[in-house]
């Protein structure tokens, strides 16, 4: 969830497992960098973004032009002007695509994690491995939001497996 445009990561899953990955992404500039590009046959894209509920959201820009990755969350870094998205929630999604189960949830959605992680949670769906980069720094009280899920994902027999240098990206397995 959030591809932005890059897709190196589920290329390198597809080749090296042969895997169907679906990658899902609602900002306008993701889907024409999609359209533009040529994906691997195993990857499925999806125009829309996760949330807790099914239906339209609003969806804040980036003001640079530099920058792809927008949010639900308005940020002092995006357009106070939003356009409406299609959000739909891991229920509606896994059972569109009939999956019973998760190998990899790979998220990185702009300040929406600490809404959609206790969703997940509370789904007892099966999700072997989650990798989070979290957006403190978009809350006055971000700290205490990543420490709060962390907590969540720990009492959920999650166990963290590794954090890249700036410490946002942070992946977990889960213990069986």
């Amino acid at each position: 969830f959030g591809i932005g445009e890059d897709i190196s990561f589920d290329t390198e899953l597809i080749g090296l497992y042969s895997c169907i990955v679906h990658g899902f992404d609602p900002t306008p500039r993701s889907i024409n960098w999609i359209n533009l590009n040529t994906t691997p046959n195993k990857f499925i894209f999806h125009d829309y973004g996760i949330d807790i509920v099914n239906g339209e959201k609003t969806f804040f820009l980036p003001e640079n032009k530099n920058f792809v990755s927008g949010s639900i969350h308005q940020t002092n870094q995006l357009k106070t002007k939003g356009i409406k998205v299609q959000m739909q929630n891991l229920e509606t999604i896994c059972n569109e695509l009939k999956h019973n189960r998760i190998d990899v949830l790979k998220m990185d959605i702009e300040g929406s994690e600490y809404d959609i992680i206790p969703y997940l949670l509370s789904m007892n769906l099966p999700i072997d491995q989650l990798l989070i980069e979290f957006h403190h720094r978009f809350f006055e009280d971000g700290f205490s939001k990543t420490k709060e899920v962390l907590a969540m994902l720990r009492n959920n027999g999650y166990k963290l497996f590794g954090v890249s240098d700036s410490m946002q990206e942070i992946s977990f397995i889960k213990n069986n």
